[in-house]
């Protein structure tokens, strides 16, 4: 990345170009999303119109959209030729609208039939994230035959571990994996060498639950069927790599009101747009609080020390309550926590909040005591510090399960929520405890 830098700073693009020309597709489509704008366009110039289909094939479809954006139809057909069906029909909905169905309209029968199977289901299920490039077979046949009709193909598809076995109907009906038919009798039929034991997936299923089954499978592929059994393509372990990564990019970036999809180096107004709502709902909270400790603005004038002593059981609340709540998401992202084990869930978490509001709350009651040389003032800051973080912890807990069961994400609002939820709490024990001492 360095050597990049300074040869495009010191303008020297013949030798730019060649250092590309060397580079993997996958590292050169790492560089361009690891540059800024200005730079990124340069690079893609530099890139040989063979090569940057493959380069695309590597790069976030937004991104990859930008580069397109701007040819017509025929010129992106001829750059993505090589793309899987689900790849183009990822990238294809990233395009404006107009040249979407541009594209489509130019692309030859079968293409289009594999890209509009595709994009029939919401991204972000099996039927979505499926590929429809297969080789099936039927069960009647012999391995033999089934040897002379692979050697008549150029190629397999890549992430090919099965042959998928379907009837006339083509309904799935098994699979016949390349390790059990490279060392089974050729004069067999493939009925007698196949499994019949396999799960198919759901097209409709989320793709979550996808990356779940192939992480306790250990799978390399599976197939996708519809509601009648009609196998409809696979899914490969690449697709499910970017599932996990993407849900892992999603739980992170929604903390901070922001979308997985966010380009690093997206232009200024752009990125300035995409935060701004987030900010303004922030915003919102932060007046909510407020209002709560204009409330008890008198109390406050008599006793100053509540003023400084405030954020420290606010914060205390908050951070106690994003522990519980960024481990309860975790394991629903998992599949581990349900309805049968969130009563158990949550009364831990009462558990540990008393305990922690307990030890933590004689450290703070005993600091505050000694530096402003009042003893009930430690006990209401001790006190208030209990009742909050005991009920950030079910707040925490509960609060995941609640929203989904809303239909909100969880991961995108949670944190905004519980935040509102121990401040105000935090500041109506505190000061509602220290009103009714002092006042």
């Amino acid at each position: 990345m360095k050597a990049f830098n300074e040869a495009l700073d010191n303008g020297a693009l013949a030798e730019v170009r060649h250092m590309l020309q060397g580079m993997p597709a996958a590292d050169t489509a790492h560089l361009l999303e690891s540059s800024p704008p200005r730079e990124r366009n340069i690079l893609w110039k530099l890139i040989s119109k063979e090569d940057e289909g493959d380069v695309l094939q590597y790069m976030h479809e937004e991104i990859a959209a930008q580069f397109l954006r701007h040819r017509n139809a025929q010129e992106i057909i001829d750059t993505v030729e090589d793309f899987e069906p689900d790849d183009f029909a990822d990238l294809i909905q990233e395009l404006p609208r107009t040249i979407a169905r541009r594209v489509l309209e130019s692309m030859s029968d079968q293409q289009r039939q594999r890209v509009e199977t595709v994009l029939s289901f919401p991204e972000d299920t099996a039927g979505g994230l499926m590929n429809t490039d297969t080789i099936t077979v039927r069960p009647n046949i012999s391995l033999n035959t089934l040897f002379r009709y692979l050697r008549r193909h150029k190629s397999i598809p890549d992430m090919t571990d099965n042959i998928l076995v379907v009837n006339r109907a083509d309904k799935f009906v098994g699979i016949l994996p390349l390790t059990k038919l490279l060392v089974s009798d050729p004069s067999i039929s493939v009925r007698e060498a196949m499994q019949t034991d396999v799960l198919a997936i759901h097209a409709n299923m989320p793709d979550n639950e996808v990356a779940a089954i192939f992480e306790r499978q250990d799978l390399v592929s599976a197939p996708v069927v519809n509601d009648d059994g009609r196998l409809l393509g696979r899914i490969t372990i690449d697709d499910v790599v970017d599932v996990i990564r993407e849900d892992a990019d999603h739980s992170l970036m929604s903390m901070a009101g922001l979308d997985e999809d966010e380009d690093t180096f997206a232009p200024v107004l752009k990125t300035a747009r995409r935060r701004s709502v987030w900010l303004g709902i922030n915003l919102l909270t932060a007046f909510l609080a407020s209002a709560v400790i204009a409330i008890f603005q008198d109390t406050i004038d008599k006793v100053v020390a509540l003023a400084v002593l405030m954020p420290i059981v606010a914060s205390m609340g908050g951070i106690a309550g994003n522990q519980t709540l960024t481990l309860v998401i975790r394991g629903m992202a998992l599949g581990q926590v349900g309805a049968s084990n969130a009563r158990w869930l949550l009364s831990r978490e009462t558990i540990v909040g008393f305990i922690n509001g307990s030890i933590w709350s004689l450290v703070v009651g005993g600091v505050a005591s000694y530096w402003f040389n009042d003893t009930s003032l430690g006990l209401i800051i001790a006190s208030a510090m209990v009742i909050n973080l005991i009920l950030a912890g079910v707040a925490g807990a509960s609060l995941p399960m609640i929203l989904q069961r809303l239909n909100i994400d969880p991961a995108l609002s949670g944190g905004v929520i519980l935040t509102t939820l121990t401040d105000v709490i935090g500041f109506l024990a505190f000061l509602g405890l220290a009103t009714l001492h002092y006042l």
